[in-house]
């Protein structure tokens, strides 16, 4: 196989969780681009609506299903409308997400669930339904968004680097179950990107001043700097690679003193 057919996505299947907005937007035009045909879903319609539309745009296939990962049954909806549709499904991202500051002495018990549950649980779920008809089908590729959380205290992100570093053990503890099934489960890290959910925390504030100044390139990342990584992952190109959690970070967690 050609390097440039290593990786070729043409006639790959892939669904995205948490696909309208974000890293999981750009990755799954990237997945289109690379000739995929991607579904991406949300909890908003019009949100999945928008991201339909620029996927067709570039003349790949998609669905437009609504749903919400912290409901089981509606990840089966959205798993059983694309095997109705397409007849499997090789490439699964789960980058639904959601994060809120809050000193840990003081995090709301209600709060602290619904980070843990959106966040690990909902990543579980999908896991499950579309790990199973992938290990069934003896293909797969599954890719979590993890974070540097993960590897890093982050002051007032107790809940989510909790959830973020659950995702990662989550990561490997599943690609050594699936092994030996054709399924690989990935995950990647992100560095500082600047989403809607992260904006407001490291735009223009003390908190993004730090994360620029412990971060080598001096940069946040930009959102295509992401698709790379998340191809190579779903890609032939990454057939012996399991269980890895890949940072995409500027130099972030090789980093001690930068200057």
């Amino acid at each position: 196989m050609k390097g440039q057919e290593l990786f070729d996505l043409t006639g790959r299947v892939a669904v995205i969780t948490g696909g309208t907005t974000g890293l999981g937007r750009e990755i799954a035009l990237g997945f289109a681009d690379a000739g995929a045909d991607v579904v991406v879903s949300s909890r908003t319609r019009e949100h999945v609506e928008a991201a339909a539309r620029e996927i067709e745009a570039l003349g790949r296939r998609t669905l437009r299903v609504v749903c919400d990962v912290l409901d089981r049954e509606s990840i089966q909806r959205l798993h059983d409308a694309v095997i109705a549709a397409f007849g499997k499904v090789d490439i699964l991202v789960n980058a639904a997400g959601t994060a809120k500051m809050a000193a840990t002495l003081d995090e709301d018990e209600a709060e602290w669930s619904k980070i843990i549950e959106t966040n690990l649980t909902g990543t579980m779920r999908a896991c499950q339904i579309f790990g199973r008809t992938m290990a069934d089908a003896h293909y797969g590729r599954i890719i979590n968004v993890a974070s540097l959380t993960a590897f890093r205290g982050s002051y007032h992100l107790a809940a989510y680097a909790a959830s973020k570093s659950a995702v990662a053990s989550l990561t490997k503890t599943l690609a050594i179950e699936l092994a030996e099934s054709g399924v690989n489960v990935n995950a990647i890290a992100p560095g500082v990107f600047t989403t809607d959910m992260s904006s407001a925390l490291v735009k223009g504030t003390a908190r993004g001043e730090e994360q620029l100044m412990r971060t080598p390139m001096h940069r946040f990342g930009k959102l295509r700097e992401v698709v790379g990584p998340a191809i190579f992952l779903a890609s032939e190109a990454a057939g012996f690679v399991t269980g890895e959690v890949i940072a995409v970070d500027g130099g972030y967690l090789a980093s001690g003193v930068n200057s």
